[in-house]
């Protein structure tokens, strides 16, 4: 059973080169079940609007997008490049996130998505909603010092891949294919890898990540560029009583992507390149835990399409007592 194990992770972590966005929620801190294994529910919040070449500004809620679910696909909006902007893309997931330690130092998780999306363009707005790719991967704890006084230190090293079981061939009435950033999956096998570390003093602490994802091509010969992301989070760790513990925060993310292929060729579209920043908090009762965070840009490239206005993270996990492993430690 430990040859298994050892093999898969193996697997996983050769094949990796890593993930961008969101896989750096999972590691907010030298926190309260810092080391345990987990199950949790996560809501992502991402909205794109207003034009930065016609002086547009960006709404967090555009009219008609909807914040937990998309609205019915209407007729109402019209495009626009001067005053209010109405075109938008809204992307939202709603993910069921299980983490399980089968060492003191290994952890193993899943992230199964449900995904909708909401986009409006030419009087035309669209909701395209289901199952998500889910997304399977590793990490090894190869620092570990968090028993230690006043300075506390992590590193995780990790990888993993994203499975194409999410739609990627839906149609609109007329029978086109509705564009790949749209769907909610990408029908290809994808690989990622991240590096994380961790660094807490006396009741402040810091935590920094970096992912590299190599995304392969679907069916209809698409994909998207490989892409980048780095999380930096500072935060403060308040106990408020044994039960209950806050740990606010500063955020910032920043990813990077040539956008869309085809046939191996970039298309000129969905470039990303922008940084965000933003408040979060944590919340600890016992052995659960609320997560919300809410970032704004400050900087992003002008690439022609709706610019980023935000993103919003709200989540949920409850934290196992776990003391035995699936492999001992020697």
């Amino acid at each position: 059973m430990k040859k298994i194990i050892y093999l898969f992770l193996l697997l996983i972590l050769k094949n990796s080169v890593s993930w961008a966005c969101d896989i750096c929620g999972c590691f907010m801190g030298i926190t309260p079940y810092d080391n345990q294994s987990s199950l949790g529910v996560l809501h992502r919040y991402r909205s794109f609007n207003g034009y930065q070449s016609a002086n547009q500004s960006s709404h967090f809620f555009p009219k008609g997008a909807g914040i937990l679910t998309g609205g019915p696909d209407s007729g109402s909006g019209s495009h626009s490049h001067n005053g209010n902007p109405t075109d938008f893309e809204v992307y939202r997931a709603t993910e069921i996130r299980a983490k399980y330690f089968i060492h003191q130092r290994v952890e193993l998780n899943a992230f199964v998505p449900y995904v909708q999306n909401t986009t409006q363009y030419n009087q035309s707005r669209t909701t395209l909603a289901g199952l998500g790719d889910i997304n399977l991967f590793a990490g090894v704890h190869v620092l570990r010092k968090i028993e230690v006084a006043g300075v506390q230190q992590r590193l995780v090293l990790g990888g993993g891949l994203k499975l194409p079981t999410g739609h990627y061939y839906r149609t609109n009435a007329e029978g086109s294919r509705q564009p790949l950033l749209y769907q909610t999956g990408t029908g290809s096998v994808d690989y990622f890898g991240y590096v994380n570390y961790i660094a807490g003093y006396k009741k402040f602490g810091l935590s920094i990540n970096s992912s590299y994802k190599l995304n392969g091509q679907n069916y209809y010969k698409e994909s998207i560029a490989n892409s980048s992301a780095h999380f930096a989070n500072l935060f403060y760790r308040y106990n408020v009583n044994p039960n209950w513990n806050m740990n606010p925060s500063v955020q910032f993310f920043y990813e990077y992507t040539q956008g869309e292929k085809f046939n191996g060729e970039l298309t000129g579209e969905h470039k990303m390149n922008n940084a965000l920043l933003g408040p979060g908090l944590d919340i600890y009762y016992k052995n659960a835990g609320v997560n919300l965070a809410f970032q704004l840009p400050i900087y992003e490239e002008d690439t022609g399409h709706p610019a980023s206005a935000g993103r919003l993270v709200l989540g949920f996990s409850y934290n196992f007592n776990q003391t035995k492993y699936l492999i001992k430690s020697k």
